[in-house]
């Protein structure tokens, strides 16, 4: 397998670097990430068959097992993109940044993703220290025009900094207008948000946003479906749409047009069965035409405050997030940080502030937070206001 996937003419990442090299499925997982576009089915159809191992073996040699849509052509293609490909090489990149490579089977990895078939990602690149899986058990997709007016950047604003203080996460697309105003209005708060990209986790794009987007991923997540140091284009934002509405409980669209893309992002979460919202605007604007026609047309549920987004999406998708009633796992098998930040909330009714918190655990405050809102989701703690405190059982 390393022969495989190695450069002929460049060392392998293990002979350079002290770090345990990554196993042969991660590596080949990385190969076929370059070789395709996200949401490629016919790569994600042979998945279902073989190994990633297998898969790029066949791509290298040309046997390529029966495989309905995989013709000469789209063959030639993927092994035209071989050579020079480096992916211990992208593995050290990511990690140079703080990040790493999730693939399915990891325990990061967020089953409900699979919900998406065949299109499903190969992996993804991400960058911060919570858990994907546990911060996107309780969250939901905040997104909009790019273009927004006033009132729509202030109601995304808003109503991201509800959820958060309500213990939600809030998952948007990091672009400019509807996207930037829900991850601030999070972050604001002290809250938890997701940033799911069009490009790699190492790009800041747009770069007007680029201290927003660095800030998503030291107080939350950056998540990607594209290789370090690959740009967007209009392609990638149509598909990166499918992984926010996948990723969360609902999506809510704060502010669009008719031809919008944001409205893609609710198509897809109410062909997902994930609820879908739309908060309506002024009978003038056209930056509400579509979501006032998605909400005439039965596609969107009203919504007008975090209240009425968190009663629909708080009864719904008991599969994807465990009851309040109790933990889903035994405080013992708590991973080492996340087991100090519990340790340290009181279980007083007024809790505590992160800053406190952060003292008696001797970690730091971001990590803190980010610990704080995977407890929450594994229902152990609550946020209230500015504090933290455990959950009360009955």
């Amino acid at each position: 397998m390393n022969q495989l996937l190695r450069h002929p003419h460049r060392p392998h990442a293990a002979e350079t670097d002290t770090t345990v090299a990554p196993d042969p499925e991660r590596l080949a997982r990385v190969v076929l990430n370059r070789l395709s576009e996200p949401g490629d089915a016919v790569v994600g159809r042979w998945l279902g068959r073989l190994s990633a191992v297998d898969v790029v073996r066949a791509i290298r040699t040309g046997t390529v097992p029966e495989h309905p849509a995989l013709d000469a052509e789209r063959l030639a293609a993927y092994q035209a993109r071989l050579p020079g490909l480096d992916p211990a090489e992208d593995l050290k990149r990511v990690h140079a940044v703080g990040g790493r490579f999730i693939i399915p089977g990891d325990t990061e990895w967020p089953s409900q993703l699979d919900d998406l078939g065949d299109g499903r990602p190969i992996g993804l690149w991400t960058t911060g220290t919570g858990s994907l899986r546990l911060l996107a058990l309780r969250s939901v997709a905040v997104v909009g025009s790019r273009a927004c007016t006033a009132y729509g950047a202030h109601v995304a604003g808003e109503l991201s900094a509800q959820l958060a203080e309500r213990g939600w996460v809030v998952v948007s697309g990091a672009a400019y207008g509807i996207d930037a105003s829900a991850h601030r209005g999070a972050l604001a708060v002290g809250g938890m948000t997701i940033g799911v990209l069009a490009c790699g986790v190492d790009v800041a794009y747009p770069k007007g946003n680029a201290e927003l987007i660095r800030r998503i991923g030291a107080q939350g997540l950056l998540v990607s479906e594209l290789p370090p140091g690959e740009h967007p284009n209009r392609f990638r934002f149509v598909l990166r749409n499918r992984v926010i509405a996948a990723l969360t409980r609902g999506t809510v669209v704060v502010e669009a047009a008719v031809r919008s893309g944001a409205l893609s992002t609710a198509r897809r979460a109410r062909d997902l069965n994930r609820h879908t919202m739309g908060v309506a605007g002024p009978v003038t604007s056209e930056l509400s035409a579509g979501v006032h026609a998605l909400i005439r047309s039965g596609g969107a549920t009203l919504v007008t405050d975090a209240a009425e987004i968190t009663e629909l999406i708080g009864a719904i998708g008991d599969d994807l997030a465990p009851q309040r009633s109790g933990p889903v796992l035994p405080r013992d098998l708590l991973e080492p940080a996340v087991a100090r930040v519990l340790e340290a909330v009181p279980a007083t009714a007024d809790g505590a502030p992160v800053e406190r918190l952060a003292r008696q655990s001797g970690l730091p405050a971001d990590e803190v937070l980010q610990r704080l809102y995977e407890l929450t989701s594994l229902g152990y703690v609550e946020r209230h206001g500015a504090h933290w405190r455990m959950v009360r059982r009955r």
